[in-house]
């Protein structure tokens, strides 16, 4: 019989992964009062920073502009040696990776041995994101692609079967798996309306049914099909991570604050469900002037300062 757990026992665990940070920043989750605040951590796609200069460097960099860390790609993507070797030396913190294989080996793909590929490569990201002190790893879980006999409940199905597989190594070494709301046609109707909610997300989290699963939120992503703010209201607990873009009927993906996105809204939802925790933006990068203008529209439009 599976474990069956509730939305505060998730909470509980998915604070295991703020532990590492709370190390490098002393201030996560209290103000001077000794009382508990919410705290959001600002973070890029380290494949963002575009300039050619090394991996310690660059931390560097992204740590004086005020970054509080940074998200890798797994697998491949920078070596992981060197990156944990700048995260030590600059204490500027690798908060995660992103399965990197997902789209292309797919974890619902009709074919067993895709399927299998899939579940190593996820497996080879939860080792990655152990071996650099991170705590979690991004999942898209599949796509609903009829011409290849991928439709939602075949989705539904297979990819919580290979989840399933990686969970034990997940909890074995403290990483979750967080399921990215994406552009994949499953979870929500991509013919539909923008009145759609985040009601199907919730239960295939829940019918995973494992601490160690929950819901990597990215603000943007669904704004054409309902109201980010909303999806944050009903997710509630199950969102341990934030990706922040912008989405205009009139502009389509766009820079955060040019967008259709609600951000007062979205900073009252994520009050409301006591979030805390990273939030990494995701959006056309560049050189470290871009990447400065990514972090002061966070600040202004996710955290509301300024």
């Amino acid at each position: 019989m599976p474990y069956k757990f509730n939305r505060r026992e998730f909470g509980k665990v998915s604070g295991l992964g703020l532990a590492a940070t709370a190390s490098v920043l002393p201030g996560l989750g209290r103000a001077q009062t000794g009382k508990p605040f919410n705290r959001i951590l600002k973070s890029i796609k380290f494949g963002m920073f575009g300039e050619k200069i090394s991996t310690v460097e660059k931390f560097k960099v992204l740590k004086e502009i005020g970054y509080d860390g940074v998200e890798l790609n797994s697998p491949g993507g920078v070596n992981k040696d060197e990156a944990l070797s700048a995260s030590r030396e600059t204490g500027f913190p690798i908060h995660g990776v992103v399965d990197s294989i997902h789209w292309g080996v797919r974890l619902s793909s009709p074919d067993e041995a895709t399927r299998a590929k899939g579940l190593q490569g996820l497996k080879t990201a939860l080792r990655d994101t152990s071996k650099v002190g991170g705590s979690a790893v991004l999942l898209v879980p599949g796509a609903v692609r009829d011409a290849e006999n991928e439709n939602h409940q075949q989705v539904w199905d297979r990819s919580i079967q290979q989840i399933h597989l990686a969970i034990p190594m997940a909890a074995r070494l403290g990483i979750h798996i967080l399921i990215e709301n994406v552009w994949n046609g499953f979870l929500y109707d991509p013919k539909g309306d923008d009145k759609q909610s985040a009601d199907l997300l919730a239960k295939y989290i829940d019918e995973i049914n494992s601490p160690w699963v929950g819901s990597y939120f990215d603000i943007g992503n669904h704004q054409r099909f309902g109201k980010p703010a909303e999806w944050i209201r009903t997710l509630g607990k199950r969102i341990v991570k934030l990706d922040v873009k912008d989405w205009g009927k009139s502009n389509s993906f766009c820079k955060i604050g040019d967008g259709d996105v609600d951000w007062p809204d979205v900073r009252k939802a994520l009050d409301e469900i006591e979030f805390t925790g990273w939030s990494t933006a995701e959006v056309g990068g560049g050189n470290r002037m871009r990447i400065k203008e990514i972090h002061d529209r966070m600040n202004k439009h996710l955290l509301g300062k300024g």
